[in-house]
């Protein structure tokens, strides 16, 4: 039986509030101390005062067991290096945030008994500047999610708590300690070998159900066939079918779901090996192939949906990842910078049919193997593999983000990669593991809509990746987000105060990023109000992730996937890339991506933002299908300029292929001489009624856009 406690803390001050659990330990103090709202202002910057603080959780037993019955103290994750003591004696210690405590109580401890949990100050490298809001080196000898000790969109607030479940469970000698799943398909994926690894001194019996409900076996033997077995297929590729199985003790039981499937990674169309010497590699497969098909991957960057990591509940994935089904995406990278979400997401994502990029929590750093580094590494990366290789939704596991590049300096040779690369092998061979990415032929980058003297349009048009994992169009948070984090008086004209500083809107990355005033300036001028500027940076980034996503699914089967950065984020920031704003409100952007990334759809390549009156407009046409199923329809071009709305011609595009896309005619328009409006929207729709449009800007024969500053892309 399980027993939740009621638990209190204490800070390096002695003073002592009501802890949450799971909770953050900042957070309930901020609350206690009642600091206000910490997305107010400059709010944020009050965590400072306490960030190398120790802290202790108190906790009165309060549980009754059995003769005979086991006592233990479950943990399921605590954040970051701990002691646990029981009436003031250290009976165990820790560091590491994703390898669960299961304490053996019995006969040690009695209701009433006094359970703490001392945590260690937050870990930071010894040399990485303390006053830095961007001192990612602090993490490189630590298994934290790096994104707390401060990114572009995150502030550092370096998290500590219990941030998972924490109780006593008392159970008989028959408890299931441990059940797991395993299965091997045959060539054709007809037939199912499934065996239970179970962890029980008693008899267990397994019930085994279909999608449907059905009854496929039930019997006290661990292994087992299924014959032909429903296929577990991602969002839009079929039905992401998942059978059912239940553990029974004489006292206990445990469930969970299968999905049986095959993921590989294969190589890319046209990705071969450099001709000629000396020879080389070729680019690193990133094709994903499910269930023995190819299929074109979209989805997002996914990131902690909370800035405290223990506030963050079953409720926002399932919001989120709803949405991210919403807009017809396939697939979440689960970004290493902000670790290894917790369980209930990785079952939302099996049930709705959304594939994980899960990486390992290392992000833009030179993580040095040291030896107590690779000690805690091992570790962590063992109970992150044990815990996460039954979800069907794992694709594949990767290093962690940039790893092979100028600021981060690692490579195939580095000990913390090599290691890992072993335990997923040892513990989950049937998954592919990657490094890192980018990896040969993959791209990240650009993350503004206009950079290097070229808006998007011009640079993804010339970019023959295979894969685009990070692309990047900002906008302004939604004017009532605004409203509740910037002062009244400092909201417009927006201008670098401590407030727009703290949510990054100035000097998170370059500049004016993310509010990126000088883009827009260029484009539209000065704005008249805050909510014209905002209405402008939703303009941008719908067309320019629109312009991205569909010009990668025209580069397919070269290129095999497109992931914007990012889907959401942890709280409200001034300007951002995501398409959720905070706390989860999808932007004009989100349902731009929805339209592109529809199973079939009308598309135009056009070749740039920004027309001239008297210029001659040209669009290519196309259908793009990434659906196991063929198409055919027939296409309507229209083009609205100066508020007059034109139809440029039509296109039978006969039959197109499953999984494949079409090229058809090119429109040519001489565009007026005068720029009476400033969009100009290029309309293809057809006669089953999809429809997709481009909003372009129209402006005059000698009105230019001003040259933003390079970005470090």
């Amino acid at each position: 039986m399980r027993f939740d406690q009621t638990w209190t803390a204490v800070g390096k001050d002695g003073f002592e509030f009501s802890a949450s659990v799971p909770g953050t330990i900042q957070s309930d103090y901020a609350k206690a101390r009642n600091w206000g709202d910490i997305q107010y202002a400059d709010t944020v910057y009050r965590f400072d005062e306490i960030e190398d603080w120790d802290w202790t959780y108190r906790t009165k037993l309060d549980f009754s067991a059995e003769v005979g019955e086991q006592v233990f103290f479950v943990a399921e994750g605590i954040d970051y290096r701990f002691d646990i003591l029981l009436n003031g004696a250290v009976i165990y210690s820790q560091e590491g945030m994703y390898t669960p405590v299961k304490l053996d109580l019995t006969d040690r401890a009695k209701a009433g008994d006094l359970l703490e949990v001392y945590l260690y100050p937050r870990p930071w490298r010894e040399g990485a500047l303390v006053g830095d809001h961007a001192a990612r080196s602090a993490a490189d000898e630590s298994c934290k999610a790096p994104v707390t000790y401060g990114w572009d969109w995150n502030p550092r607030l370096v998290n500590l708590g219990i941030w998972q479940d924490a109780y006593i469970l008392t159970c008989k000698p028959e408890h299931i300690h441990a059940c797991e799943p395993f299965y091997t398909l045959n060539e054709d994926r007809t037939r199912a070998e499934v065996r239970f690894e179970t962890e029980c001194q008693g008899l267990v019996t397994y019930t085994v159900t279909d999608p449907d409900g059905m009854v496929i076996y039930e019997g006290t033997k661990p292994s087992f066939t299924v014959e032909n077995p429903r296929l577990w297929w991602c969002n839009g590729q079929g039905e992401p079918a998942l059978y059912r199985w239940t553990a029974k003790s004489a006292s206990d039981e445990k469930s969970g779901n299968i999905g049986f499937r095959t993921v590989k990674l294969v190589r890319n169309v046209g990705a071969d090996n450099v001709h000629g010497y000396p020879k080389s590699r070729y680019p690193a497969p990133i094709t994903v192939e499910l269930n023995g098909r190819r299929i074109f991957v979209k989805g997002s960057n996914f990131v902690n949906p909370e800035i405290f990591f223990g506030e963050i509940t079953e409720a926002r994935y399932e919001e989120q990842i709803l949405l991210v089904k919403e807009a017809n995406m396939n697939l979440l990278r689960v970004w290493g910078g902000a670790g290894v979400c917790k369980k209930s997401f990785y079952e939302i994502c099996d049930r709705e049919g959304i594939l994980v990029w899960q990486e390992f929590m290392l992000a833009c750093n030179n993580y040095i193997g040291t030896p107590h580094y690779l000690r805690i590494l091992e570790q962590e990366a063992t109970s992150i593999l044990k815990s996460l290789r039954r979800y069907p939704s794992i694709a594949f596991w990767c290093g962690g983000n940039e790893l092979f590049n100028a600021w981060s300096g690692m490579d195939e040779q580095s000990m913390a990669l090599r290691l890992l690369n072993k335990l997923c092998y040892d513990l989950d061979p049937s998954r592919p593991f990657m490094m890192t990415a980018p990896l040969e032929g993959m791209a990240h980058g650009s993350y503004t809509f206009f950079s290097e003297g070229k808006d998007v349009f011009q640079r993804f048009n010339a970019c023959r990746n295979t894969a685009y994992s990070e692309f990047g169009v900002p906008s302004i948070s939604p004017v009532e987000s605004l409203k509740r984090v910037i002062p009244e008086e400092e909201r417009f004209p927006m201008r670098e105060t401590d407030a727009w500083t703290a949510h990054h809107g100035y000097h998170a990355w370059v500049g004016d990023t993310w509010l990126c005033n000088e883009i827009y300036d260029g484009y539209f001028g000065k704005p008249e109000s805050l909510e014209e500027r905002v209405e402008q940076s939703n303009w941008l980034q719908s067309v320019g992730y629109q312009a991205i996503f569909e010009e990668a699914r025209r580069q397919w089967p070269h290129c095999s996937m497109a992931l914007n950065w990012c889907l959401n984020e942890p709280w409200i920031t001034a300007g951002n890339n995501s398409l959720i704003a905070y706390p989860n409100l999808p932007k004009p952007a989100f349902y731009a991506v929805k339209n592109s990334l529809a199973g079939q759809v009308p598309s135009a390549r056009v070749e740039k933002f920004l027309w001239k009156a008297g210029e001659m407009f040209a669009a290519e046409v196309w259908y793009l299908n990434d659906l196991p199923k063929t198409a055919e329809e027939e296409l309507t071009i229209s083009l609205t300029v100066n508020g007059e709305t034109q139809e440029l011609l039509r296109w039978s595009t006969g039959t197109v292929g499953e999984n494949q896309n079409k090229l058809g005619p090119t429109v040519h328009v001489q565009l007026p001489d005068e720029a009476l409006d400033p969009s100009l929207i290029l309309t293809v729709t057809t006669a089953s009624g999809k429809s997709n449009s481009y909003r372009l800007l129209f402006v005059g024969k000698k009105q230019t856009v001003r040259k933003a500053a390079t970005m470090n892309v």
